[in-house]
């Protein structure tokens, strides 16, 4: 029979639990925000802050550049484009209205000056050369964008053109873009340096970054400005503070300034009253367990990917892990077979939970193990 025994993890696999805490103070609320939506989460384990309105579809504006250079990052690492490739500007992307990287019809230029261009101006004309480059034309470009968008989880989402321009059918979500600006953290890192540049220089035109909180707060180092009359004034704004980084989204505010002050508000909350660690490493032995047949006696299991845990701000100690680990377990077992799960509580709150797997495969035993082990599984049941 297959039963699942849980095990309290010893302290020393995951905190020095404290016997005595002090008096808990509540985590307050967010503080008012001036937005059709927001969203503010931790970018290492996931977790939502704060939010209203997240999952509103609502028009992105140029914040949808965010996944044109999403494409294009990924084309790079493919190998099918290069930086140094020299882009021939269509007629089409010479007369894109809306920001402008100042190209040329006709003129050839590089790939990364185009990406950089639609980065930090937030070009509207490099955003269409850089997707004809890359896809024949801006339909088919969009294409690739919904593509990513699902495999990203971006559920809300539809693309109709590589820059934001206003279409009915062009949508996001205050969730997606922040799930969006993570990827392109975690997926891009060298190219992510690019949206904390201040300003940038083409065709002896320098523009600056729209982006105001990259002058206002030092640890603010992306990711995405975008206005349209329709969208109002948006934000993707990504923070790091002593090892914390927080990503933050707005829709739909009144003004340059206003989307700064309220990303600002946001950041600052969640700083203030929230921390994230990191648990446990992925394929790191986290728990063992008794193998029956088996060439050896014990298993070792962990986890498939690494955790982090945000907790507010003081209660980290207050966190207590379980593991529920299914049994009996019985040889051959290969690696990556999930045997159970690790539970991450804070008080009666389950705040985190994942599947325990095989880190290394355990082969049958001999056959004399194999007849000892179905005779003892048959007394003890």
């Amino acid at each position: 029979m297959l039963k699942r025994i849980k095990t309290l993890l010893s302290v020393t696999l995951l905190l020095l639990v404290s016997t005595s805490f002090a008096a808990i103070t509540p985590t307050p609320k967010a503080p008012p925000v001036a937005a059709k939506s927001y969203i503010l989460v931790d970018y290492a384990s996931g977790a939502i802050l704060a939010e209203e309105n997240s999952q509103q579809r609502l028009p992105p504006a140029s914040i949808t550049k965010l996944m044109t250079a999403y494409v294009v990052s990924h084309e790079l690492d493919a190998g099918n484009i290069s930086l140094s490739d020299e882009v021939l500007i269509s007629e089409k992307a010479w007369r894109m209205v809306g920001s402008r990287s100042f190209i040329e019809v006709n003129s050839k230029v590089p790939v990364e000056a185009l990406l950089r261009g639609m980065i930090i101006q937030s070009g509207n004309d490099a955003a269409v050369a850089l997707a004809e480059h890359i896809a024949g034309s801006e339909e088919t470009f969009s294409q690739m964008m919904n593509q990513y968008a699902q495999q990203l989880g971006m559920v809300n989402t539809n693309y109709r053109n590589a820059t934001g321009l206003p279409d009915q059918d062009h949508y996001t979500t205050a969730q997606d873009i922040a799930t969006l600006s993570a990827a392109v953290i975690r997926d891009f890192p060298d190219h992510y340096a690019w949206y904390a540049e201040k300003e940038y220089t083409y065709n002896n035109i320098t523009q600056h970054n729209r982006n105001k909180l990259l002058w206002r707060d030092s640890s603010v180092d992306g990711l995405k400005t975008g206005h349209t009359e329709e969208a109002g004034y948006c934000l993707a704004a990504s923070a790091e503070r002593s090892g914390m980084r927080l990503i933050s989204v707005v829709l739909g505010t009144k003004s340059e300034n206003a989307r700064a002050q309220e990303i600002q508000k946001l950041l600052n909350y969640g700083f203030r009253f929230f921390e994230t660690h990191d648990l446990y490493q992925a394929s790191t032995k986290i728990a063992d367990s008794k193998v029956w047949k088996g060439a050896t006696d014990l298993v070792d299991l962990g986890l498939a990917e690494s955790l982090a845990i945000t907790v507010p701000r003081g209660r980290y100690k207050e966190l207590v892990a379980t593991t529920n680990i299914n049994q009996p377990i019985i040889a051959p077992i290969t690696a990556g077979t999930q045997l159970g799960e690790v539970e991450i509580h804070l008080a009666d709150t389950l705040v985190a939970k994942q599947p325990l797997v095989v880190l290394q495969a355990i082969e049958q035993g001999s056959w004399w193990r194999r007849i000892l082990d179905s005779i003892l599984l048959l007394i003890w049941g």
